[in-house]
């Protein structure tokens, strides 16, 4: 029988609630360092959420892949590629949403030439699909090879098609120009300024090897059960996994927005001692209560609750009301959530990122309350 891990639990439903929280904030212009990304090199704690996630599928997919494994190929295949459609459709939907947009007094058709057509969600849909392929056909010690030679490969790939002399800079990195050929320059992020998508196909092959190590550390731990011995292995693999991501960054620098070798393997390391840690406290000390029941019911309902956190706000935009008219009749519009955070948080502290930060808890809190009245209910929306 398989050991149940609470503290997987916990751990994937706090990294959603950070999701939320950094992605959410009252003012772009306005929030405190550690829920920045990292202008391009090097990482902030907001850049561990999204491969913290990545990590946390890998988890899961260790408890249902033997389940693979007995229904056969066809049973695989079925529903592999019906939950990486889902995920990814459901991404691009999200894009899209909500379809329409104001121009001036008047609604319009959201055009799809516009819109971009890779994400968050896509990048987990095209991890999942490839990850369990991965595992499902090279067992354990196939999948370690293979995902070792494809964070080897990326990494001579990155240094060989790059911009000599500088090729791991948004300038130099090959696989922008890869990306916008495939996907085409409208339908690209433009974030950093020019069109280059941080969550493009040239820089997933790496994010994928981060969900074949949470496969690893979910199947590890299953195997070797709850005693000192697995915990103690897990914190070694992690130190030096650590270890080694920080020597790759020496040649190979630690970024995220092209999602480095060295990223996944400093950020896997991260992950498992942020796993260990609560295997300890919860497993072990079973230290729990509010704190591990609050970050639990968001880890229930994963995909459902960061999908509203995205989908919501858009919605609320549309429903918009004027707040002052110029004198040349220029008329300016507020809705909901904006006049929360500009007329109940701003005004909280001199310091506005403090506002920011407390119209962010706040959006937590409440989506929250929606996952715990679904858990209450036994409500559980899964893809």
């Amino acid at each position: 029988m398989q050991n149940r891990y609470y503290s997987l639990d916990v751990f994937r439903g706090a990294t959603v609630a950070l999701m939320i929280l950094v992605n959410n904030p009252g003012s772009w212009g306005h929030i405190f360092g550690p829920l920045k990304h990292a202008p391009w090199h090097g990482v902030t704690p907001t850049d561990l959420v999204f491969p913290f996630f990545l990590f946390a599928v890998g988890n899961a997919m260790a408890f249902v892949m033997p389940r693979f494994e007995k229904a056969g190929p066809a049973e695989f295949w079925k529903k592999v590629i019906k939950r990486t459609a889902l995920i990814f459709l459901i991404g691009l939907f999200l894009n899209w949403s909500p379809f329409i947009k104001w121009s001036g007094e008047e609604l319009a058709a959201k055009p799809w030439g516009n819109v971009r057509i890779l994400g968050v969600l896509q990048r987990i849909a095209l991890c999942y699909f490839f990850a369990s392929i991965i595992v499902f056909y090279g067992k354990t010690k196939g999948a370690f090879i293979v995902s070792m030679s494809i964070l080897l490969l990326y990494w001579f790939i990155c240094f060989a098609a790059g911009q000599e002399g500088d090729p791991y800079s948004l300038a130099g990195w090959f696989g922008t120009s890869i990306d916008i050929n495939l996907l085409g320059v409208t339908h690209i992020y433009k974030g950093e300024g020019v069109p280059f998508d941080p969550e493009g196909f040239m820089s997933t092959p790496a994010a994928i090897v981060q969900v074949v190590f949470g496969f690893f550390v979910g199947q590890y731990i299953q195997l070797k059960g709850k005693n000192f011995e697995m915990l103690s292995n897990l914190l070694i693999a992690g130190i030096i996994l650590i270890v080694t991501g920080y020597v790759w960054d020496l040649s190979f620098p630690i970024n995220k927005k092209i999602w480095t070798s060295s990223y996944t393997i400093y950020t896997s390391g991260l992950a498992i001692l942020t796993l260990g840690t609560l295997i300890y406290l919860i497993e072990f000390r079973e230290v729990k209560g509010n704190w591990s029941k609050f970050f639990d019911v968001f880890g229930k309902n994963p995909l459902f609750i960061f999908v509203l956190s995205g989908f919501l706000p858009r919605v609320l935009a549309m429903l918009r009301w004027a707040t002052e008219t110029d004198p040349d009749g220029t008329k300016h519009y507020t809705s909901a959530l904006p006049w929360f955070y500009t007329n109940i948080c701003k005004p909280i502290a001199q310091d506005e990122r403090v506002g920011s930060l407390l119209y962010a808890i706040t959006l937590v809190a409440f989506y929250w309350l929606i996952v715990y009245i679904l858990d209450k209910r036994k409500i559980y929306i899964k893809v």
